[in-house]
């Protein structure tokens, strides 16, 4: 089944706030991380989210007794612009009487072939931009 394209939007509120849509959700995205998460602290949420319900999903269908899961993620940063993502760690803890093999496995599958989000950031992704100016 195809995967229907993500349509999202956002709409500036002053300073570097932006109210971002898209479906049913809507959340602030700020700048200075006041009034809502940074878009790179977005990012980091979205890449520990995409693989932390990957390694659920994964090591749930190889019926291991899971009883929790937490990520802890953190991100080096270029010190100079564009500041980005040089480097990224993710931690999995894991909560039950689940092999180390197993939770090997589920975290290469998502990094490897599953996780949309990191994937994503390969270099090999189209990225298009258009504008128009309304007076």
């Amino acid at each position: 089944m195809a995967k229907p394209p993500v349509v999202a939007s956002l709409t500036w509120t002053g300073d570097l706030s932006f109210t971002a849509s898209s479906g049913k959700q809507t959340l602030t995205m700020d700048g200075s991380s006041e009034a809502g998460a940074s878009p790179v602290q977005m990012l980091a949420f979205a890449i520990a989210g995409c693989m932390a319900m990957d390694v659920v999903d994964i090591v749930r269908k190889g019926r291991h007794p899971l009883r929790g899961l937490d990520v802890a993620f953190h991100g080096e940063r270029a010190q100079t612009p564009p500041h980005r993502l040089t480097s990224v760690t993710l931690v999995f803890t894991v909560h039950g009487d689940v092999s180390g093999d197993a939770v090997r496995r589920a975290i290469a599958l998502s990094h490897e072939k599953y996780c949309s989000v990191s994937n994503s950031l390969r270099g090999d992704i189209a990225f298009v931009t258009e504008f128009e100016v309304r007076p």
